[in-house]
């Protein structure tokens, strides 16, 4: 730096300051219109001056009105220098000129908005720190400007990459703190839960997982929330559902959306949503297809039935159990036939007809010969289901003969992985042989549950099993949760990192996740024709609606 420029710099310093001190000292500052503008005009100077005029602009901003518009379009140009330094202190000046004047917080959060996907850290991290600044002065406004930027089918998003730039402030620096942020609570959990709502009209996959966990964590949906909040909880997991689209059979990005949710919703039916709209969603169009579903989707869509099945309602009960009951013969041939049996697919479906029968015991009687008496007309007792009998109880011992030759082989095969494990040297080959007996271990639970199941059948007036006292065996290994949707197909938002998606496994997985559904069916595979693999990887994406985002 020349001395010339030098003498200049310390020269413009040194007018802004005299301008400082005497708005400082002024009683009515708003009298000094003069100082405010040499404030402005300084700012156009050199890198210190500006430095210095990013901090002054903001501070006396609303005092002068009539000079909001220069003062703003001058800040922003601060925003825009080359100079590092410079851009960052006029990030952090931003949100003074709400703190007073909340009227510009929509504006002020626009502009930040836009700077998320700034290069330097230091930028970015001002940029963080002045949202949150805003956020503590009118969290409010701050949150609906930021969801402006998520879009919705009506506004959608015009910037996808900062679109997912605001995604992930929203939740890596907002929801960890919903605690201190939301206040006061019970409004401001309605305030966002609203805005989430909203957004969820075009998101991914990912990005519905996201919002949906963040709102079960919420203290409107706690565990003292009355029953018409797990209403709004399920109804927003069926609205993403499509459960009043027409059903395509080879919409597979529709069908993984319904099954995706459908998991999502069991935590609201247990805690007593109704799942009546999905089970009669699944009567009418899915299960009647189900052969021609995807095969990665068909054993992931029978552990859903199976675990909502304890919570269904007598009437849904009476409506699903005919399709369910010609589901389970299908699966339980009368005679050897030389095909595969799918070990799983009939635990699934034995559990289902278990817990609906339970409800409604007599429907049972035109369905598979029973004779249960209940005093009403739908006893049937008058009509001969004898033949119904004889078919059902018949298809009950082929399955018991196929499971017991399955659990001897199973047997078998543990002594021999105990064997092989004695002999291991190297840590794969035991991991190996660990994964191998943990599969078997699985398969064996799955044929002890099908022979726990179709013992009482046998008898002409059956008790059946509406408790607990059957443990589906994959709950054994991995609690229910949300199926991991990988590959993409469909139309909606293409899921990135920045939204939760990546290439690292999730640790949620459909029941005990696709891999091990995999490993335990390849383990029951060619024992007494036993089990066609029921879930390959992690499923397909789901989208289809909105703008074209897929769901991963």
């Amino acid at each position: 730096m020349s001395d010339a420029s030098a003498a200049g710099d310390s020269n413009h310093i040194e007018e802004l300051y005299q301008y400082v001190e005497s708005l400082n000292e002024a009683k009515d500052k708003s009298q000094n219109v003069k100082d405010y503008q040499g404030i402005i005009d300084t700012a156009k100077s050199s890198i210190k001056a500006k430095q210095l005029a990013a901090q002054f602009i903001p501070r006396f901003f609303k005092f002068f009105p009539t000079l909001s518009g220069p003062a703003i379009d001058t800040h922003l140009d601060l925003i825009e220098e080359e100079e590092l330094g410079v851009r960052v202190q006029a990030i952090r000046g931003l949100p003074l000129f709400c703190k007073d004047t909340p009227e510009h917080i929509a504006k002020i959060v626009d502009i930040l908005v836009q700077l998320l996907a700034a290069e330097e850290f230091v930028e970015r991290d001002a940029v963080h720190k002045a949202l949150m600044s805003l956020l503590t002065q009118d969290v409010k406004a701050s949150l609906t400007a930021l969801f402006k930027h998520i879009g919705s089918v009506d506004e959608p998003s015009t910037d996808e990459i900062i679109r997912e730039k605001v995604l992930s402030f929203i939740r890596d620096k907002i929801f960890p703190i919903k605690a201190e942020l939301l206040k006061p609570q019970e409004e401001m959990e309605r305030h966002i839960t609203d805005l989430i709502k909203k957004s969820l009209e075009d998101v991914t996959g990912a990005e519905f997982r996201m919002f949906m966990d963040f709102l079960k964590s919420l203290n409107i949906f706690g565990e003292k929330a009355p029953p018409e909040r797990m209403k709004e909880l399920i109804g927003i997991v069926e609205g993403q559902a499509d459960l009043d689209a027409v059903f395509n059979v080879s919409d597979a990005d529709h069908i993984d959306r319904l099954i995706s949710c459908l998991y999502m919703a069991l935590p609201f039916v247990v805690r007593g949503a109704s799942s009546s709209k999905f089970l009669n969603y699944l009567n009418k169009h899915i299960i009647p297809v189900f052969d021609k579903l995807p095969e990665e989707r068909k054993l992931d869509l029978l552990k859903a039935l199976a675990e909502i099945s304890p919570y269904t309602t007598p009437q849904d009960s009476r409506q699903i159990l005919p399709n369910v009951v010609q589901l389970l013969k299908k699966y339980m041939p009368r005679r050897k036939t030389g095909e595969e049996t799918n070990f799983t697919y009939v635990e699934c479906l034995l559990y289902t007809f278990h817990h609906l029968a339970h409800k409604v015991p007599n429907a049972t009687n035109s369905l598979c010969g029973y004779k249960i008496v209940t005093g009403q007309p739908s006893d049937r007792l008058g009509e001969d289901f004898s033949e119904l009998y004889k078919d059902f109880t018949e298809r009950l011992s082929n399955v018991e003969e196929l499971t017991r030759a399955t659990m001897k082989k199973l047997t078998q095969g543990m002594a021999e992985h105990n064997k092989a494990m004695a002999a291991a040297k190297s840590d794969e080959a035991k991991n190996n042989i660990k994964t191998q007996k943990q599969n078997t271990t699985t398969g064996l639970r799955t044929c002890n549950n099908i022979l726990a199941m179709t013992k009482p059948l046998h008898s002409k007036t059956p008790s059946f099993i509406g408790d607990k006292s059957i443990n589906l065996s994959w709950k054994e290994a991995t609690k229910p949760s949300v199926p991991a949707t990988a590959a993409t197909t469909g139309g909606k938002r293409p899921a990135t990192t920045a939204n939760g998606s990546s290439n690292v496994p999730s640790k949620k997985g459909r029941g005990a996740g696709g891999l091990q559904n995999q490993l335990v069916n390849r383990a029951l595979e060619d024992l007494s024709h036993g089990g066609r693999s029921g879930s390959r990887g992690r499923g397909r994406g789901w989208g289809g609606r909105g703008r074209g985002r897929s769901y991963r």
